[in-house]
This record gives structure tokens, sequence and C-alpha cells, in this order.
């Protein structure tokens, strides 16, 4: 599946800005089931500087800074992604998870080391003997590894309502345990918090979900969104990417951006103003699917 992804930020000032720094995770990663052909980043107005790098996790930063009043400004991420169906492993066919929990502590090799730096606290995802004990069901003794994790994925999205209106990124983890709601973000938080805190290694991957419309009724240009799962590292078999706001695997309807410890190491942007007043802030997203040329 090829897609083109058009991401727009828009930022509306009370009063002018003269000065502005920004650094942005827009740019879709290359994975072994993803290719980003192209990446477009369009500022307005024009920067005065633009720099590009790569962070400790292997995303593309973008950083670019205004140095002229401005009331408004715009940042386009326009993206040319193809997709193809992940080769993920058979749940049951995976290794226990006390096995995967002991596997990424010991050794040296890369992928084990890096693992370690996922299994820590974080800014939004805390450790807490609670999200244990929430997961603990999931994870008798012996059940193969992703197994479990599909599980305790079934559970989450059971027992937690989707609600756009019941959480901010400011909403704690706790009051999102104790809401039983919140968004896919908070899923994800949710989801890594479990499984952190009984010793697995998880990160937070950000993306784009293609969103179908019903039957009959026209796609919504900028009707999509941004959206939010995690990846679970299952010792020789690698990383799983699971999304629990739709309970399943992720698929060639999922377009990876980033990942890192939790949402703050992944935001799509920030950015440092002077004076501005008030101001306000719109997001469209439009993910496209394009016809497939042989």
């Amino acid at each position: 599946m090829k897609y083109q992804i058009r991401h727009t930020t828009r930022y509306a000032y009370s009063e002018p800005v003269p000065v502005c720094h920004n650094q942005v995770h827009l740019a879709p990663r290359s994975l072994s089931h993803q290719t980003c052909h192209e990446f477009k980043l369009l500022v307005s107005p024009a920067p005065v500087e633009r720099r590009r790098r790569e962070d400790f996790y292997g995303n593309q930063v973008d950083y670019f800074s205004i140095h002229e009043p401005h009331t408004g400004l715009t940042i386009t991420a326009d993206s040319l992604v193809e997709v193809e169906e992940p080769k993920w492993p058979q749940p049951t066919r995976t290794l226990g998870w006390e096995s995967v929990a002991s596997y990424q502590r010991f050794g040296t090799d890369p992928q084990r080391l890096q693992a370690c730096g996922f299994t820590v606290p974080s800014r939004y995802v805390p450790l807490h003997r609670m999200y244990g004990d929430y997961a603990r069901p999931s994870f008798p003794p012996g059940r193969p590894l992703l197994d479990a994790v599909l599980d305790l994925t079934s559970r989450i999205h059971t027992e937690f309502r989707y609600d756009p209106r019941a959480t901010t990124i400011h909403t704690r983890l706790a009051d999102v345990f104790a809401l039983r709601a919140g968004v896919c973000q908070d899923f994800a938080h949710l989801q890594i918090a479990c499984l952190r805190s009984i010793g697995l290694a998880t990160r937070y991957v950000s993306g784009y979900l293609r969103t179908l419309p019903p039957p009959g009724k026209p796609r919504l240009v900028g009707a999509d969104a941004s959206h939010a799962w995690l990846s679970i590292y299952c010792g020789p078999d690698g990383w799983v990417d699971i999304d629990p706001t739709n309970n399943r695997l992720i698929s060639t309807d999922h377009i990876t951006v980033a990942w890192g410890r939790d949402y703050s190491d992944v935001c799509p942007i920030q950015g440092v103003v002077i004076g501005g007043g008030d101001h306000s802030m719109s997001v469209s997203v439009d993910v496209e699917a394009k016809e497939m040329v042989a």
C-alpha cells in the first residue's frame, strides 16, 4: 500500500511573535516493511535557519527558527510512504514471557542493550505495582510472550473507553487508570506501564492510521489523525507492534513515524516562542491511499 500523507499544523497569535524555535518529528521512518520515498517540510513564514539530525532512537528530527515578527505559523509535512504487510511471529510460538524478560537483561548485542533502555520509567510512563498487578492475569508462568501481550491488549480494549474529552496531554496515567477512559496515547502509555512494570521492554510509537469512511460515504480530507501504539521486545523474534486502541497487531493501515520511551520523545512539534499573547492551534492530517504502479 502506498500513501500520500499531509500533516498541517497552524498557529495563530494575538500579538506578533518576534522569535520562535521549533523541532519536529514528522518524517516517517524507513523499516523492513515500510519505505519513505519522499518527505518535505514546508514552513511559513520562511525560517532563517534550518537543520536536520537523527536522534538517539534513529528518528529524523527537523529544526527551524524564525527571527521576524509573525502572527501566524504554518507547518506542513508532505510524505510519500509505501507499507507492506509486516511479518509478525505466531503469538503462541514466541518465548515464554519470563524467558524474554531474562533474555533482554543479559548479553552485549546492540538490540538487547537498546531494549534495556525501554524497561525503565519515563516522563509519561511511571512504573508502579498497580500496573503490574493489572497485567499479571494475562501473564501466568510460561505463557508465550506475544500471546500474553495480546490478551492484555484485548482487556484494555474491552475495559477502557475511548473518549477524546476524558483526558488531555497533561492527564496523569494514574488518572487514566482510574477513569478507565482516554485516547490512543493514553492506552499506549498504559499498556507500556503494565509491561515495563513486570520487566518487559516496551517502546512508544507515533504514526498515522488510515481511516476508512462508512459504506457509501466519501472519505473526508483532513479527517485522519496522528495515532499512537506500542512495540514489545520479543527476544529473538525482535520487536512487534501492537495497537491497543484497535485491539490488533499493526498492519498496512499503520504508518510509523517515530518511537521513543513515551510521547515526550516523539512529540510531533515542540517549540519555544517569545511573546505572541494568546494563541490557537489547529491540526489537519490527511492519509490518502495511492494506486500502486507496477
